[in-house]
């Protein structure tokens, strides 16, 4: 609980301990002769100390000239009940938006700690080894690219980079939901953010402070809260017309009917005098003000929102904004990626075919070619390759996109790439039959051979498939630029209902512009990938989301929702949580007006009364609250 909710508690406190004897010395449970005027005066010790900041906001309200919001209605309806003699009723109701306030703030508290846990990963200073070998704290924004920093046990990381020196145990749970601390050595990459747990890690780093993971998380989860969802657009516009308009009917409801009495006479006689018809009806004005305010929704909408966030940052998964949720939470349509997402992006040599050349000769050749590409296919070639590889040697590089590469090694014309380029160079390739990705090899214009690269799996993959359709998402279809054979492998593996093989980067686009045609009821399409190669997908979607891709500018940018490590089960995970944001957001603003409607024609009629007023607004309001909380928390399928 912070400060100000302490401060607000002790209040409503001191105001229950007066209110409590005061009310029963009023209704003459306990026997007095106190006179009205004393009574009011005492009345006003609970009522003021508990409501004099909301007084003061609806003056301030009225003195910006925009007055009409729920503190100018409670201090109007409350005045107005005190002034017609209702004095118990008038400080009940203070008091009791007060304790629903209390209530409001401390759940708004619950789903915020949720975010701040993310906000923790902010580093408070890098360490730099000095000349004589102490360690000398700095600030993270001076510490350049390329700088050793030490990272001691109990000690976040503050700028991505990699080990140089030391082992270790890092806590990720902050950036991926996951609370199994991931192991560390020399050549290992590590993210700002992760706490260090074991042993002392010099780390080079490879990013400005700005440029890290953290920096980046941060700024996504400060910028969240700003992109606002449908439904909170409508209930801002709502409120804004609500409310002047329950001013106005409240004011009708105050002088017309009574005026209509006065001329016609109905109702007067009988002993009803008009001061005290219009009495009743100034009473039934006010009831009709507290019952009307707005509260319930406009307090429960946001902190739906707000909730639905923090619960999803709390598993690893970063959702933009709220605008997100609601498309989210209308995917009926998946398409993935292959590479880095369906399986780990690990590629493996397992296969060698040679013609004219030795096998290492054309592994040197094509790792060489491959050198300035940190594309998984190349690293895996270099790795086989299991050498140095010397960049002087190489020198015309040129990357053609869905094709390969071409350049020159030690002079020599050397092209590494797909079918599709030794078509276009006009080098007809071997048809090879084993399982894989088939990366042919030319030199001088002349086939060379080609290399079998196998990609494993991911583990979960076939589970992600499976809690997809436990979600209701009825369609998951698989885009790839590898080769059918592969394609339909993995497709059959995992469990995905369709898939579309050998496609350029904007062949991808096309395919996605054709599902997107083809979404039929309102249904949205999703677009999972690495983030890198995958970007203008991403954009191109009607939400695109980034797998495993925290060091990734690409995903940052291009996607919508960030997943902070490979799980593809967290996708269904992400769109259950964004569903059960959108029902529990319709369910608090069907429940409220509903609720609302039928106490507001009850004290039209004069069936309501005060405490009525007070089930209708505070009692609304928390019970709203307590189903927005519920937005934290999706079990798993």
């Amino acid at each position: 609980m912070t400060k100000k909710q302490k401060q607000l508690l002790i209040r409503i406190i001191v105001a229950a301990v007066f209110f409590v004897p005061l009310y029963l010395l009023s209704e003459g449970i306990i026997p007095n002769e106190l006179p009205k005027w004393a009574i009011l005066v005492l009345f006003l010790i609970p009522y003021l100390t508990a409501g004099h900041d909301v007084i003061r906001k609806a003056l301030i309200g009225i003195k910006n000239r925009r007055p009409f919001d729920e503190c100018f209605l409670m201090t109007v309806a409350t005045v107005g009940a005190i002034v017609l003699g209702e004095y118990g009723e008038g400080a009940a109701v203070m008091l009791l938006y007060q304790v629903g306030e209390l209530f409001q703030g401390i759940a708004v508290g619950r789903s915020r700690r949720n975010i701040s846990a993310l906000m923790d990963i902010r580093p408070d200073y890098a360490n730099i080894e000095a000349e004589d070998g102490t360690l000398e704290r700095v600030d993270p924004d001076e510490v350049e690219t390329g700088s050793v920093i030490v990272v001691q046990p109990g000690e976040k990381v503050p700028i991505d980079g990699v080990v140089t020196e030391g082992t270790s145990a890092l806590d990720t749970a902050a950036l991926t939901g996951e609370s199994r601390p991931r192991g560390v050595s020399v050549d290992d990459t590590v993210l700002s953010g992760s706490v260090n747990l074991t042993g002392v890690l010099k780390i080079r780093t490879t990013a400005e402070f700005g440029e890290s993971t953290a920096s980046k998380i941060l700024e996504l989860v400060e910028n969240a809260a700003s992109r606002k969802a449908k439904s909170e657009h409508f209930v801002a516009k709502f409120a804004r017309i609500y409310t002047p308009a329950v001013c106005f009917a409240a004011l009708a409801l105050a002088v017309l009917p009574p005026l209509f009495c006065m001329i016609t006479g109905i109702g007067l006689g009988g002993g009803v005098t008009a001061g005290q018809l219009l009495r009743d009806w100034l009473l039934r004005a006010c009831t009709f003000l507290v019952i009307s305010c707005p509260c319930a929704i406009v307090i429960s909408v946001p902190l739906s929102f707000f909730a639905g966030l923090g619960g999803a940052g709390s598993r690893g998964i970063l959702i933009k904004g709220a605008n997100y949720l609601e498309t989210l939470a209308s995917v009926g349509t998946v398409a993935f990626d292959k590479t880095g997402t369906i399986t780990k992006g690990t590629f493996e040599v397992t296969a060698v075919h040679h013609n004219t050349l030795d096998g290492n000769e054309l592994l040197e050749l094509a790792a060489h070619a491959e050198c300035h590409s940190s594309h998984p296919i190349s690293l895996s070639l270099q790795r086989a390759y299991g050498k140095p590889v010397d960049p002087a040697r190489v020198a015309d590089v040129q990357e053609i996109s869905g094709h390969g590469i071409t350049a020159k090694v030690d002079g020599r014309a050397v092209a590494v790439g797909n079918e599709r380029l030794m078509n276009r160079l006009g080098v007809l390739p071997e048809h090879c039959h084993s399982a894989g990705t088939i990366i042919h090899v030319a030199l001088d214009g002349e086939y060379a051979g080609h290399f079998v690269i196998a990609d494993e799996v991911k583990e979960r993959a076939k589970e992600a498939m499976e809690a997809l359709a436990k979600a209701g998402v009825g369609r998951t279809v698989m885009l790839t630029g590898d080769i059918n054979a592969v394609a339909k492998s993995v497709a059959e593996e995992v469990g995905i209902s369709e898939y579309r093989a050998e496609l350029l980067p904007q062949d991808k686009v096309a395919c996605v512009e054709e599902l997107l045609a083809g979404s039929t009821g309102g249904k949205k399409l999703a677009f999972v990938g690495d983030g890198i190669n995958d970007a203008p997908v991403l954009s191109r979607a009607d939400i695109g989301i980034a797998m495993g891709a925290l060091g990734s500018d690409a995903a940052i940018e291009a996607a919508d929702v960030v997943l902070m490590d490979d799980d593809p089960v967290k996708i269904a995970k992400a769109i259950r949580i964004a569903r059960k944001c959108i029902r529990i957001v319709r369910e608090n603003i069907g429940f409220a007006l509903g609720v609302k409607a039928v106490c507001l024609i009850l004290s039209a009629l004069g069936r309501a009364d005060m405490w009525i007023a007070i089930l209708a607004d505070v009692g609304v309001m928390v019970l709203a609250v307590l189903n927005a909380i519920r937005c934290l928390f999706v079990k798993d399928l």
